[in-house]
């Protein structure tokens, strides 16, 4: 090992990595606002798997949850909030630097 320059995997989110959570801040970080049925359908998932990503990235504060009605039906909505824009910036640059390689 040599120099003190650190991998670009330590750039890398624990939070974000996992693929369901990294699908789902992506669309985000593309919408002002995504209702949680259509993002179950866009990342292909079941209401429950998303619930339970949905909850890691809100306590981490990546996303806001936002619970309302449309006429007398629940509806819940995502959005990405700055920490979280910012978190999936630095992991999706540590991802492209680690698959340009060393210089």
């Amino acid at each position: 090992m040599s120099g003190s320059v650190a991998h670009p995997r330590m750039g890398l989110d624990a939070v974000i990595h996992p693929p369901i959570r990294f699908s789902v801040i992506a669309i985000l970080s593309r919408h002002r606002n995504f209702e949680f049925g259509k993002m179950c359908d866009a990342v292909g998932i079941s209401a429950a798997v998303l619930s339970k990503h949905m909850t890691s990235l809100e306590v981490a504060g990546y996303i806001h949850v936002q619970k309302g009605y449309v006429g007398r039906r629940p509806r819940t909505w995502l959005s990405i909030t700055a920490p979280g824009a910012d978190a999936f910036e630095r992991h999706t640059a540590a991802l492209l630097a680690i698959s340009r390689g060393p210089s």
